[in-house]
């Protein structure tokens, strides 16, 4: 096998992982949203906001591939195999749990909110905590290919 291999291996998991985390955490809010609509309808944009959130990380796995897109040569070694492989691995794991964890807590917000709780500007304060950890490991995807 030679080293690019693993690189795009990684590459593959990276986008596809954060995607289909992406997809869960939008389908748990999406199906929130539906259900608060038939309690109350007037706050539909609040659930499209919250429902949207978990789409970041599948944003955040695409994006990763453009941060190690230069570092794809054929003739690259197994380090640089590895690094890209490890750090596309950190941020296809982190976005995958995070997006959906996220949508839970959306998902809560979205439910609070369709019975009538003035919970909005709350929900979006600690949706962002499970975003921030696909933010750190994005982060570390950049650092990890600037060092490379």
């Amino acid at each position: 096998m030679e080293p690019i291999i693993l690189a795009y291996i990684g590459i593959g998991l990276m986008v596809g992982l954060s995607g289909v985390g992406s997809a869960f955490g939008v389908t748990i809010t999406g199906n929130a949203a539906i259900g608060a609509l038939k309690k109350n309808s007037e706050a539909f944009g609040n659930y499209m906001v919250l429902s949207a959130l978990p789409g970041t990380q599948g944003l955040y796995g695409f994006l990763g591939y453009f941060l190690l897109q230069s570092k794809l040569d054929p003739a690259m070694t197994w380090g640089t195999a590895a690094a890209v492989f490890g750090a596309s691995i950190a941020l296809a794991l982190t976005a995958l749990f995070s997006a959906i964890r996220q949508g839970q807590v959306c998902a809560n917000g979205i439910a609070g909110i369709g019975s009538g709780y003035d919970v909005f500007g709350k929900t979006m304060i600690l949706a962002v905590f499970p975003e921030l950890y696909a933010i750190v490991s994005l982060a570390a995807v950049f650092m990890i290919s600037n060092a490379i």
